[in-house]
Parts: C-alpha cells; sequence; structure tokens
C-alpha cells in the first residue's frame, strides 16, 4: 500500500491549490468591489465625438461610415 499515501498527498496538494485560487479571486473581487470597477479590467473609454446626421438630396438621412467614427 506505499502508492495510496502518494495519492492522498497528490489530492492533498491539488486541494490546497484549489483553495488558494479561490482565496484569490475572492480578494479580486473584493478589490474590485471596492474600487468600483464593475467590468474588472476595461480599457476606459475615450469620449465620442458628436455625428453629424447628412441627408441626401430627397431629405433621406445617409448612413454612417467607418471613417465618422473616432479612433
Amino acid at each position: 500500500m506505499a502508492g495510496s499515501s502518494r495519492t492522498t498527498f497528490v489530492k492533498r496538494q491539488k486541494e490546497r491549490a484549489r483553495q488558494e485560487k479561490q482565496l484569490e479571486k475572492a480578494q479580486k473581487r473584493a478589490q474590485r468591489k471596492e474600487t468600483g470597477d464593475a467590468e474588472g479590467g476595461t480599457v476606459p473609454t475615450q469620449p465620442t465625438a458628436d455625428l453629424v446626421v447628412t441627408h441626401d438630396e430627397d431629405g433621406q438621412p445617409q448612413g454612417f461610415d467607418f471613417h465618422d467614427f473616432g479612433k
């Protein structure tokens, strides 16, 4: 029965690693909650430019092109 103690040791290591990972996640969640960052690691958004709707000669609005949107 020499193999059974090895498996118990491996199981214990895996369980400890799982618990540590769970604790780290809980700490990160609490930190995000404190700072008010609901999205996690999102990039700050840039202010959007005001889009100007142009109309054709019939008075119908024209669609936007990708050039109309800022970077």
